[in-house]
């Protein structure tokens, strides 16, 4: 399978016919229709009916009809970039992150990139901590943002700061009766949600040693892929989930209380390659210090999310007063 034979899929996906798809690409029909069975033949499924006028996909040609062109985007915007590079038009800046960082103030830095860097091209991939970790070394990535810790002497690494964990549960769960934190032993014998399920180890990890450490046994243990899902298992009263603070204020539809352990945290990590001298690595450190100075309302200063007064807002809630917070949006410290 080539690069020329997902831009012929494309183009026939496109017209619904042979004919019309081979003056677009100025080729003759044979031809194209050969690469078209050729492709077929290698994938060992059939993608087009033939029999119908206009042609039709398969549900396995709609599949691969998308993920060609997502394939074809992909590399129309690599091209663009290496050119733009290689006239010195914009430098480039790709940003690694695990999603809970998106909660955390990523999209804060990001603008703040943009605004002093103007002309910086700035990518975000999503992967997870130790595949940042690869990708660095790889030269895929400049900076990985994530949770777990390596140890790589390629990479260099800072942990920015201990983020406090929080128990999410349904309203109608037993332990949404409070709003101040919730002692770790009294997790025992709930149903629990845990991500992302690969690779590991990951913050899964961390929150099944967590409660290992305090000899809590789950029910059951659930893995799903990413937070979102966990989320949302979670307000389907599946089970119970541990998250990070910062994304403890997303949903409206849960009920959040703080780990009475205040030792219960998780890392936010910066990693970039070892001796890498671009001037963007630095401005990325001092934008992180301006963002801590501005003292956003998820990156509390340090110990201060233990000491949340009741009330104050968790999910959707403003970061004043939390007069806007029901109940079941509110974090409490005893």
């Amino acid at each position: 399978m080539d690069l020329r034979q997902l831009r012929y899929f494309v183009a026939v996906a496109g017209t619904r016919n042979f004919t019309r798809a081979a003056e677009k690409l100025h080729i003759a029909q044979p031809p194209l229709s050969r690469q078209i069975r050729l492709l077929e033949e290698e994938l060992g499924v059939t993608l087009l009916l033939r029999n119908t006028r206009p042609l039709r996909l398969t549900d396995a040609g709609r599949l691969f009809h998308e993920q060609a062109l997502q394939i074809l985007g992909r590399v129309e915007q690599m091209k663009a970039a290496t050119r733009r590079v290689g006239k010195q038009e914009r430098s480039i800046l790709s940003i690694g992150f695990v999603a809970s960082t998106l909660y955390s103030g990523l999209p804060a830095l990001v603008r703040k990139l943009r605004q002093r860097a103007p002309e910086l091209d700035i990518q975000l991939l999503e992967m997870m901590s130790l595949q940042q970790i690869e990708a660095l070394k790889a030269g895929r990535i400049d900076v990985g943002f994530g949770r777990v810790r390596s140890n790589d002497p390629a990479v260099e690494r800072t942990v920015l700061r201990e983020e406090r964990l929080v128990l999410a549960v349904a309203p109608g769960s037993p332990l949404a009766a409070s709003t101040g934190p919730v002692a770790i032993p009294e997790l025992a014998g709930h149903d629990l949600i845990v991500y992302p399920k690969e690779p590991r180890p990951s913050f899964a990890d961390q929150v099944l040693s967590l409660l290992d450490d305090h000899g809590v046994r789950p029910a059951s243990v659930q893995e799903v892929r990413e937070l979102q899902v966990a989320l949302g298992l979670t307000a389907a009263e599946a089970g119970i989930c541990i998250i990070p603070f910062a994304a403890s204020q997303q949903r409206l539809d849960l009920h959040y209380r703080l780990l009475g352990d205040q030792r219960a945290t998780s890392p936010i990590i910066l990693s970039h390659r070892v001796n890498d001298d671009s001037r963007y690595i630095g401005l990325v450190r001092e934008l992180i210090g301006e963002i801590h100075d501005e003292g956003a309302p998820w990156l509390p200063g340090q110990g201060s999310e233990a000491g949340s007064e009741p009330g104050s807002a968790a999910a959707g809630g403003s970061a004043g007063d939390g007069s806007d917070a029901g109940p079941d949006q509110a974090l409490a410290e005893d």
